[in-house]
Formats: C-alpha cells, sequence, structure tokens
C-alpha cells in the first residue's frame, strides 16, 4: 500500500513566488538546549515550549511525510540540541522510512552525541554537523558557559569513528573579538583529525536581541587570516549551498564559510524550516510563519495541509535585508526557530 499522501503524491514541487524549488527541510525536534552560548541564550532560566505545544513524533512523521510527498529530499534534524530530546533515535528511524527522504543529517552540539552516536547511525543518519566554537577548555567555558569541552570531543570522535557515519563537520560561529583568536587552533584540530571546519557568520538570532552589524568577523576577513598560515584555492561552489568551500593547498583538505550576513545566497535558497511547535518558515529570518499544528490537530486532511504549505512556499520572501534600512530580527532566537 502506497503511504503516500494521496492528496499530495501527483503534486508539483513546492515553488516559490521567484522560481526556488524547496527541497532541504531544517527539523527542530526541540527548543531546548543544555549549553547557553553567549551569542543565543541567555545564561539565566529559559522558558521552553510547554510539552503539549511541541509537536509528538506521529505529528512530526506525518508532516515530514506531507512534505516529501511535495519535494522536499534532504532532512537535517536540529534544535536547541535535538540530542535533547528523548526517544530522538526511535523518531529518526520513522523519518528513515518516509519514501522520498534521500538523506538524514543531525546538527548537535556535541554534548550528547558519544551516548547516541550508535544509535542514530543505526536509525538513518549519515551525516552530523557539530558545534564548536573553541578547543580551548576555558575559552570553550566562558563561550557556552558550561565546562564541557571534554564530552563534545569524546562525542566527535566517536561520530568520527563510527562506520555508519559517511561525514562528520565542524561548525564554528565567527564572533569578531573571539574568532579571530580561535581560527587557527580551530583550523589546525580540523586538519589533524580530517575533518572539515566551516564558519558561519554571527547572525540576528540571539534570544536577548543584542546583536550588532559590528558583532560580524566576515568571512572574508577570516579567510585572510587562515590563508596567512594555509594558502586557500576556491572550489567552485555546489548550487544551493550554504557554503562557500576552499581547500588547503597543501592538500589537508577543505574549510567552509557560510556568509549569511557579508554574502548572502538568498537567491538560490532551498530550505523550509518545521519548527518544534509546528511552524512552518520558509526563511530564517522571516518575521511571519505558517501554523500546521493547529489544522493538523483540527483534523485537517492532507489536501489541505498541503494548499497551506504550497500557499507558503508560494509567498516567501526574496531575502533576508539584513541590511536595509529598519530591518527586524525576528521574535525567535535560534534556539526557538531551529538550525
Amino acid at each position: 500500500m502506497d503511504a503516500t499522501p494521496t492528496a499530495a503524491r501527483t503534486a508539483p514541487v513546492l515553488t516559490d513566488g521567484y522560481g526556488r524549488v524547496a527541497r532541504d527541510l531544517r527539523l527542530s525536534v526541540t527548543d531546548v538546549c543544555n549549553l547557553r552560548c553567549r551569542y543565543c541564550l541567555p545564561d539565566e532560566r529559559v522558558a521552553w515550549l510547554p510539552r503539549d505545544e511541541r509537536l509528538d513524533d506521529d505529528e512530526t512523521v506525518r508532516l515530514v511525510t506531507l512534505l516529501a510527498a511535495l519535494g522536499v529530499r534532504t532532512v537535517r534534524v536540529t534544535g536547541g540540541e535535538p540530542l535533547a530530546r528523548p526517544g530522538l533515535a526511535r523518531l529518526v528511524e520513522r523519518l528513515a522510512a518516509i519514501e522520498g527522504i534521500d538523506e538524514l543529517a543531525l546538527t548537535t552540539n556535541g554534548v550528547l552525541l558519544a551516548r547516541h552516536v550508535a544509535a542514530l547511525a543505526d536509525a538513518g543518519i549519515s551525516r552530523i554537523n557539530v558545534s564548536l566554537d573553541s578547543v580551548d577548555r576555558e575559552r570553550f567555558d566562558a563561550l557556552t558557559r558550561r565546562d564541557l569541552l571534554p564530552r563534545v570531543l569524546e562525542g566527535i570522535e566517536a561520530a568520527r569513528r563510527h562506520p555508519g557515519i559517511r561525514q562528520v563537520k565542524l561548525n564554528a560561529v565567527a564572533l569578531r573579538g573571539v574568532t579571530e583568536h580561535e581560527a587557527l587552533d580551530l583550523v589546525a584540530f580540523a586538519r589533524a583529525h580530517d575533518l572539515q571546519l566551516r564558519f558561519i557568520e554571527v547572525m540576528p538570532l540571539d534570544a536577548a536581541g543584542n546583536w550588532k552589524p559590528t558583532d560580524v568577523l566576515t568571512a572574508e576577513q577570516l579567510r585572510a587570516i587562515i590563508a596567512r598560515r594555509w594558502p586557500l584555492e576556491p572550489l567552485e561552489r555546489e548550487p544551493s549551498s550554504t557554503a562557500r568551500l576552499l581547500r588547503f593547498a597543501d592538500g589537508g583538505g577543505e574549510v567552509g564559510f557560510i556568509a549569511s550576513v557579508s554574502e548572502p545566497f538568498c537567491a538560490d535558497c532551498d530550505r523550509l524550516r518545521l519548527t518544534a511547535d509546528g511552524q512552518l518558515r520558509t526563511c530564517l529570518f522571516a518575521h511571519g510563519e505558517t501554523d500546521l499544528r493547529g489544522p493538523l490537530r483540527a483534523g485537517a486532511d492532507d489536501a489541505a495541509l498541503a494548499r497551506v504549505v504550497r500557499e507558503a512556499v508560494a509567498a516567501k520572501q526574496w531575502g533576508h535585508e539584513i541590511h536595509r534600512p529598519g530591518f527586524r530580527p525576528p521574535a525567535r532566537s535560534m534556539s526557538a526557530i531551529g538550525g
């Protein structure tokens, strides 16, 4: 029996008003996080979503199945910290069984990764991105407000050695006044462990709303810092890729730069985001979001849900417009939206 929703089985792909086709889903499974990174969350008590507002496993699987039938092909599981969601491996196993989903990936801070990587790989995760802003224990503690670097490094090594994980990448947020001093150590660590490191320009998505343009250490500035130590050679950018990759001239692998602020790539964005409470977001910086949880729980059939999704994608904004006068960050922080 074909399990694909009947309303979407023969539906056209999800195309927005600028001709971009949505194929990639960032699926947030929780807003909870066990770190308090200074560019993301405050250190004091955080008001997480009430349990009954989060999508349960059945609701998550149904919505991802619908999106797959509408053309989504890759799913990246995010948070918050996704490994803080109980029973994540069981959910991943169900997601992996959805027809049309070609790849399942995970973004994590790595704190709980060593404990869960085997179960996640068995369930269907094949690629893992680990956030790592410093390999110095004291500076890691200062940035994340948690002394947990040894557990993160243990998680990275466990993922790197697991035969079911095809690729492990490192993500470092580029912060002016911080990353200038961390970049070379991070690159050296990545090269020594045969990992691809990607620097991500800090974006206006912190819960406190303190982001300023001057906080951004740009990709161009970081490339110059790294190239003085290790000469770099450009690689051709893959369509819809968030990262611009360069290779080390000495053959020591690759390094990537996600320049969302200084070199935006909105023109070929193919991403959608589904928050832990069932809101569909067509742009990370959108002020509006489309409620799928409400219609789902009210008994909407697949045809009705598919119409809501198509209308939301069709109305997708051109880009984030960070540099335009009057730009306002979204009301939700990155931990609540999903990376």
